[in-house]
């Protein structure tokens, strides 16, 4: 067997293409979905996830606008710009780009975005949300992993679904999604003893650790789906996911690569959330 390898990067232009024409609709109704982006220092990283964003925003026809400041920034300024673009009309997504600086209070300036506005599905309201299943925006990467998994039409209802890491990003709302959707759930994590015990019962397995090679072929069962969200740069520059990529790949049905999976997904499904945000705020007023 070797498995598929779900194109990422073709069903991130699906669900583009599926924004783009929501937001003609919108724009022909005179609301143009609006993101700002909140961006605090000068990681080189975090400037490329920013433009990524904004090209995906222009690309789908929303408009964007990067709200940058100096790294010793009061993070009581930042708040204050938050708390502006809550009430401008034209926004209707805020994203905080992440890392902040060590020395803010990163919660505090998480939640200071309106939860009508928490494109990225931070917010403590969207999170509590998420548990009971009526979240208004789930966070874009294990949204866009549950997206690549209806693409292949992969069943996710009874299905034994294991998932490696358990971050507030990703691992959770991963976990508390997929419950959602009747699967199974277990969630490991750096303390879980014996790793494999538990990845050799999954149909799903979805890893998200950011240790590279952590999965190997003898820890997957034959037949079963991978997905990885890992994204590691080794010392010689090359990006690897968290997966033996051609190792897995020899006994997987499906598999995402790294490069070229989740991670267009998760950009994708932010511009989903603004265009749904959007959506929301024009037919409440």
């Amino acid at each position: 067997m070797v498995a598929k390898v779900i194109d990422g990067r073709a069903v991130a232009r699906q669900v583009r293409e599926e924004c783009r024409v929501l937001t003609a609709g919108l724009v022909a109704r005179g609301v143009t979905p609006g993101l700002a982006v909140v961006i605090v220092g000068d990681d080189p990283a975090s400037k490329v996830y920013v433009a990524n964003k904004v090209k995906a925003c222009t690309e789908v026809g929303l408009h964007s606008k990067v709200y940058a400041f100096p790294a010793d920034t009061p993070d009581t300024v930042v708040e204050a710009e938050i708390h502006r673009l809550n009430a401008d009309p034209a926004v209707h997504g805020i994203l905080v780009q992440l890392p902040l600086p060590a020395h803010y209070d990163g919660p505090r300036v998480l939640a200071a975005i309106s939860s009508d506005k928490d494109v990225d599905g931070f917010h403590l309201y969207n999170v509590g949300a998420l548990v009971q299943g009526e979240t208004l925006f789930p966070p874009c990467t294990p949204f866009g992993v549950q997206k690549m998994l209806e693409y292949e039409n992969i069943p996710i209802e009874g299905q034994n679904v294991v998932v490696v890491g358990a971050s507030n990003i990703v691992g959770k709302p991963m976990a508390l999604m997929l419950m959602r959707k009747d699967a199974t759930v277990c969630i490991c994590h750096a303390k879980t003893r014996d790793l494999a015990q538990f990845t050799i019962l999954a149909d799903i397995l979805v890893v998200a650790a950011g240790r590279p090679n952590l999965i190997l072929p003898q820890m997957v069962r034959t037949g079963a789906v991978v997905i990885d969200v890992g994204i590691n740069r080794l010392p010689d520059g090359r990006l690897v996911g968290d997966v033996d990529f051609e190792g897995v790949r020899q006994k997987a049905s499906y598999i995402s690569p790294v490069p070229g999976g989740v991670g267009p997904m998760t950009v994708t499904m932010l511009v989903h959330n603004t265009v749904m945000a959007a959506q929301r705020a024009a037919a409440a007023g």
